[in-house]
């Protein structure tokens, strides 16, 4: 079997790479940017290009047959701007033909100008989707940046539950031993006749016992190594053919924890849940000055300008609009559903979303504050437990050294000296849990106070 060494620092790092779930989601806000771009395209310009042909035939009359064949051709350039106007430019020439063989032609150049007076003026209206779309694209990123949180927290907590678990097989398999060399020794003493033969049951049951709790902690083991294999390297040997070496040790974390207030603070400012519930109040109040802007009626002021020149040729048509000849017209269209009932629906739907998106910021400021001050609770606690539980662990040794003393001379039972061996494995089983509970506890309070990326040297979005 291929050992490979890995410390919790290059287990982070390592999942941040290679996480298929990780990439999954480092696309979203890569998708959002596309939408900002086809809010964008509103006020990209147009090109247009047409051309058509027709022809008409009049047949009698004192002249016989009159045909005329008139070609048309245009190219036009229009724009709308965030201003509510839109702009166009068109060149457009027309060719007649007529039986004689004789040509006319005709070319204009025009302008239009129109501006929405109500609903589409001004930026507020013309750019709410452009706006919402960069929101929405902040929002993604703080998603990310939340699901990388949740990553590191719990890569960090599957690689001290594997610790955790091959220090207790540790344990066990020590306790096992010292079990069987009890077992032995009771059998030894059985045979000189210092021990009745019921002593040896409870010798023997304590070692089925210990090798039945050694059996469930190497499977625990071989658990976790595949979770942290599918986390850290997904794709990979298999975990029958590499095994993973921690090379971090739980130690207890010499660190002062700030004031639970402060925690508080920083989580609000900080939480991806919280940033995103502030985006979506955000993204509500441009589909407000949307939705109201819908409200309005419509009224469309419009200017159309243009120079037209004439001549028997296409180069002197365009030559001759400079002459005189030009057309000018403007006006104003006015439209108003009477009842207007879809806007006022829509208007009305936008402002209960944002009460909704409102309520929901104090729920989840409530939410965080209950998140942090019980991780918070929950790490003064852990690290209160290491101290008591290294204490019961050395009175525990102690005792197991007594009992021993104690059955070598007869005054104690093999019943009693597996109760004090068990104890003892308890106290140590409970003071490595201790220690463990206490980092997995740290780096939740970290996680749900916003920090843990921060404090892990890791740069994200949002």
């Amino acid at each position: 079997m291929h050992r490979v060494e890995l410390s919790i620092e290059e287990a982070v790092l390592r999942a941040l790479e290679n996480n298929r779930a990780l990439h999954v989601e480092r696309l979203n806000p890569q998708i959002q940017r596309t939408f900002e771009a086809q809010a964008r395209a509103a006020f990209d310009p147009v090109l247009s290009a047409g051309a058509a042909v027709s022809r008409e035939e009049a047949i009698g009359g004192t002249n016989g047959n009159n045909n005329l064949t008139v070609t048309e051709g245009s190219v036009g350039l229009s724009q709308a701007l965030p201003t509510g106007t839109e702009l166009g430019l068109e060149l457009a020439t027309d060719q007649a033909r007529g039986a004689a063989s004789s040509e006319d032609y005709a070319t204009r150049a025009g302008l239009t100008v129109q501006q929405s007076l109500l609903q589409g003026f001004g930026t507020g209206a013309s750019l709410a989707t452009l706006r919402q779309a960069r929101l929405d694209t902040q929002f993604s990123e703080y998603e990310l940046r939340g699901f990388a949180e949740a990553l590191v927290a719990q890569i960090e907590a599957i690689y001290w539950d594997y610790v955790r678990g091959l220090r207790l097989a540790a344990i066990y398999e020590k306790s096992l031993n010292l079990a069987e060399q009890q077992a032995q020794e009771t059998r030894e003493r059985i045979r000189v006749g210092d021990l009745a033969e019921t002593e040896l049951a409870a010798a023997q049951a304590e070692v089925a016992r210990r090798q039945e709790a050694l059996i469930n902690l190497r499977s625990e083991v071989s658990t976790q190594q595949i979770r942290l294999w599918r986390l850290v390297q997904p794709g990979a040997l298999s975990s029958t053919q590499r095994e993973w070496v921690p090379v971090s040790r739980p130690a207890t974390p010499d660190i002062r924890l700030s004031p639970v207030e402060e925690h508080v603070a920083v989580a609000l400012q900080k939480r991806p849940d919280m940033n995103q519930a502030r985006l979506l109040i955000e993204r509500g109040d441009v589909e407000l000055i949307r939705t109201r802007n819908g409200l309005l009626p419509r009224m469309d002021l419009f200017l159309r300008l243009g120079k037209t020149g004439y001549a028997d040729s296409f180069g002197d048509s365009v030559q001759n609009l400079d002459g005189d000849a030009y057309d000018l017209s403007g006006g104003v269209n006015f439209e108003f559903p009477i009842i207007n009932r879809d806007a006022r629906a829509r208007h009305r739907r936008a402002a209960l979303v944002k009460a909704q998106a409102e309520e929901s910021l104090l729920n989840i400021e409530d939410l965080i504050r209950e998140d942090v001050e019980t991780a918070y609770i929950e790490v003064e606690r852990t690290r209160q437990q290491i101290d008591a539980t290294a204490t019961t662990r050395r009175f525990e040794e102690e005792k197991v050294r007594a009992e021993m003393a104690k059955f070598r001379v007869g005054k104690s039972t093999a019943l009693l000296v597996a109760q004090a061996q068990r104890d003892l494995v308890l106290s140590e089983v409970a003071e490595v849990q201790a220690v463990i509970g206490c980092l997995k506890a740290l780096a939740n309070l970290y996680r749900l106070d916003g920090t843990l990326l921060e404090r892990r040297g890791i740069a994200s979005p949002g």
